[in-house]
């Protein structure tokens, strides 16, 4: 028996899976690679695969976790090559390895937010956005997991974040606590437009670049 880790790519078309479709599409492409899951004990087994920081829907990502355990011995050799046959586009696994350390040691992500803007950034932008995020407060709304609304402040879960401008856009290099609690990279954009109406942008996207431990080693 081994418990083994997946690191895998999920974009373009597939960033619209849900967490649900997305471990149902794994389940299927492990059966089709002759990857056999161990599964739970009781009247209803199911297979041990889990996602370590499942990512919100919408949201593409460079460094994706899954946890699976197999009956046999293993060290994921093969594994990679063999899911990516029959994945469908935007999934792409780029590693598979024995899963020494466990989920909870992630403590930080890092991504990159960029806030669209169609006529243009607006004159001042940068400066502004740099001093909304250097308060000490900035706060915004959030679905709790019993699906309330919570005002949160962003700023104690921000570990750096770092805005840049290009055409007709702001980019921001951001870490972020992960979990227990964690922060979703996009709220930022809500922060901005709540803050900051003039500067709401008109679309914002998030791409999870990678993950990080307490200490801000790369986690695997």
């Amino acid at each position: 028996m081994a418990k083994l880790r997946l690191l895998f790519v999920k974009e373009a078309q597939a960033s619209y899976i849900s967490h649900l479709d997305l471990m149902r599409t794994f389940q299927r492409v492990f059966l089709r690679a002759g990857v056999h899951l161990k599964h739970s004990q009781g009247f209803h087994p199911h297979p041990l695969i889990s996602i370590v920081l499942p990512l919100p829907v919408g949201q593409s990502s460079d460094c994706e976790l899954l946890d699976f355990e197999v009956e046999q011995d293993a060290d994921g050799t093969g594994v990679a090559e063999r899911l990516n046959e029959g994945l469908p586009a935007g999934l792409r696994v780029r590693d598979c390895y024995r899963a020494e350390r466990p989920a909870r040691d992630l403590a930080f992500l890092r991504a990159r937010l960029e806030l669209d803007y169609d006529a243009g950034v607006p004159s001042g932008t940068l400066d502004a956005l740099r001093e909304l995020f250097s308060r000490e407060e900035v706060f915004v709304e959030k679905r709790t997991k019993h699906r309330e609304l919570a005002r949160i402040n962003v700023v104690p879960l921000l570990q750096s974040v770092e805005w840049t401008q290009g055409e007709n856009l702001v980019s921001a290099d951001v870490t972020v606590a992960a979990q227990n609690p964690g922060l979703n990279p996009a709220l930022l954009s809500n922060a901005v437009a709540a803050a900051l109406p003039s500067l709401a942008p008109d679309f914002s996207r998030v791409r999870r670049l990678e993950l990080y431990d307490a200490k801000l080693r790369v986690f695997r």
